[in-house]
């Protein structure tokens, strides 16, 4: 039966050739061009313009992430000033808008808030040589008060775009490009204890055979997005501030959502099985997004069922990751194609630069315009064309290649 979500892959698998035509000349034009036609085509930005909504996820902050990135690949050297003015120039309006969020829980979100917009005017302003990047900079810091209390949140206080998941996710991304610790030692251990008891709490309350989970507006769910397997990343990005005690029911929960798998990929919450006719291969939900739980687990603990994990993440992305909802890195082609530029990083098997660069060549073929589905932001970066810019420059740099804002090699 033909799945409902992904187009089938048309090529060859690797045979040891490389490909003939993805160099430095073929994919620097098509960057710069794509990076025109978003600049064109995003929203007028005015006062009362209603993209600053939706932080880096959606609105355009993420254009401005975008912009920041390309401007650190030196293969852009030439045009790194103008990329960064023009990132300053939309960071600036969005720290505006995020400086008159009322609620500090929204001001904490990383993917969806204010403490995203904080971190990339921080990066840019740094980048730019400013002093003044200490203000943002000041502002995120001062949200680890807003998550640190067990109550912070009711709809789901751990996840990664609202939660302190996504809160912790930030502060690594600061430290990487910053190169300094952005908060103490005392306020990441509050922070990460606050996510064990909240997990611990929630697992005994619903009598769960596992020490910790979590729920989001009621649903258990597992992805990256807003589920388990995101919110186990970053405990074990921070596992040397955890007591073994606790890091022994982090591991323990990391292999049982290993448990859960069904046929190399997961359902999107906890219980589900999947119809593998409309089975989910997202980074929100599936597989592409649990390869970077396991890459991390791999990372620390250098166990190969972990590596092998991931391998069988990138076997099914291979076969059902051409996905019809768009170019994006969330649900999209892009975001398929980075579990390969992690695959390589894991492991140094020129095999999946080369599948990397064939689902580049889909996200410009008639096919997949003509068969993926139309964005509303189509600028933005996790569902549009921003996060696109952001793989094929790391197509280009594939030893430094990183999930935007997930970046594990920290």
């Amino acid at each position: 039966m033909e799945s409902k979500r992904c187009f089938a892959n048309p090529f060859d698998d690797y045979r040891g050739i490389p490909l003939v035509g993805h160099c430095k000349e073929a994919l620097v034009p098509l960057v710069t061009s794509i990076l025109e036609k978003i600049l064109k085509d995003m929203p007028v930005l005015t006062e009362r313009s209603r993209c600053y909504e939706g932080g880096l996820y959606s609105g355009v902050a993420g254009v401005a992430y975008m912009l920041y990135h390309v401007s650190e690949c030196p293969v852009f050297a030439s045009h790194r000033d103008e990329y960064l003015r023009r990132a300053r120039q939309i960071i600036d309006l969005c720290l505006q808008y995020a400086d008159k969020e009322h609620d500090p829980n929204l001001r904490t979100a990383f993917l969806l808030g204010g403490s995203g917009v904080f971190a990339v005017a921080a990066m840019i302003y740094r980048a730019l040589g400013l002093a003044e990047f200490i203000k943002p900079l000041n502002k995120f810091r001062d949200l680890w008060e807003v998550c640190a209390p067990i109550t912070f949140l009711d709809c789901g206080s751990d996840e990664l775009f609202v939660g302190r998941a996504g809160y912790l996710c930030a502060t690594l991304v600061l430290k990487h490009k910053l190169a300094m610790e952005v908060l103490s030692k005392e306020q990441i251990k509050a922070v990460c204890q606050a996510i064990l008891e909240s997990g611990k709490q929630y697992a005994k309350k619903k009598r769960k055979p596992f020490p910790l989970m979590y729920s989001y507006y009621g649903t258990e769910y597992l992805g990256a997005a807003h589920g388990l397997s995101s919110i186990l990343q970053m405990l074990l990005s921070y596992c040397e501030y955890l007591q073994p005690g606790d890091r022994e029911l982090v591991w323990q929960s990391v292999d049982y959502l290993l448990n859960q798998e069904q046929n190399s990929n997961w359902p999107p919450e906890l219980g589900e099985t999947i119809e593998r006719e409309n089975e989910l291969v997202h980074w929100c939900h599936g597989a592409p997004g649990i390869a970077y739980l396991y890459a991390k687990a791999y990372m620390i603990s250098k166990k190969p069922r972990y590596l092998d994990t991931c391998i069988r993440c990138g076997e099914l992305t291979w076969h059902k990751g051409l996905l019809k909802k768009g170019p994006g890195i969330c649900h999209g082609v892009a975001g398929s194609a980075y579990v390969f530029l992690l695959l390589y990083r894991l492991t140094g098997n020129t095999k999946y630069i080369y599948r990397a660069q064939r689902f580049a060549e889909f996200l410009l073929s008639e096919e997949f315009k003509a068969g993926s589905r139309a964005l509303e932001n189509i600028y933005s970066l996790y569902e549009g064309l921003s996060g696109t810019v952001c793989f094929l420059v790391d197509l280009l740099q594939p030893e430094k290649a990183e999930f935007p804002l997930f970046n594990l090699f920290v």
